[in-house]
């Protein structure tokens, strides 16, 4: 069975928002028009608490787009955004939540940033959407959301690892792009992985 999983389309990551990704409100259309072509559909947020290690303005001294260690890995420092039960975390007006099966949610931890919509990035510990989508029989993921680069990339990588096929909306997804070259290495590095890179045209 195939699923489709929405990687976060939260306020905080539309144009006007704290971590705003260009062009982001511009895939929420595409988005609402690939739900109904699935019967299995689930969502992602990033719900962060105030103090996470990701915000540069817990570091005194640092700024954004500095980067730390935490621990053995490489820590990107974000601006606020997506604290829980914040308008920044809701999902944005627009978007078509009606027939969500379940939401999963990432960067609950404030010791650890989680870009997967599986596992942090230390592989610590599981969201739970790995053993939810086998229990439900789903073997295929369709990923599309937010960003390309950082949450859609290591979705697609733990994915991937998981035994899932998966194919990325190309069209349904936009990047961040810290450096110019970043979506397009990123597309690269998900179909070396196994994935398959799509368009929205290509689901009937």
């Amino acid at each position: 069975m195939k699923a489709l999983v929405i990687v976060d389309i939260q306020n905080d990551f539309m144009p006007g928002g704290a971590l705003a990704v260009p062009s982001a409100d511009e895939i929420i259309p595409m988005i609402n028009a690939l739900i109904p072509k699935f019967s299995f559909v689930v969502a992602t947020k990033d719900w962060h608490p105030p103090d996470h290690v990701s915000f540069a303005a817990n570091h005194p001294g640092r700024k954004i787009g500095d980067v730390i260690r935490v621990g053995d890995i490489d820590q990107i420092l974000w601006p606020v955004h997506c604290v829980r039960n914040t308008h920044g975390a809701d999902f944005v007006s627009s978007l078509d939540t009606a027939n969500f099966a379940s939401i999963f949610y990432k960067g609950t931890d404030k010791n650890i940033d989680s870009y997967s919509a599986f596992f942090d990035n230390a592989h610590r510990k599981s969201t739970g959407l790995g053993d939810y989508l086998k229990s439900r029989g789903v073997n295929e993921i369709y990923l599309g959301g937010l960003t390309t680069d950082y949450c859609i990339l290591y979705s697609t990588m733990d994915a991937v690892d998981l035994g899932f096929k998966v194919k990325v909306v190309v069209d349904a997804c936009r990047p961040i792009n810290l450096d110019p070259r970043d979506e397009q290495r990123s597309f690269e590095a998900m179909a070396a992985k196994g994935a398959r890179i799509i368009k929205s045209s290509d689901l009937h």
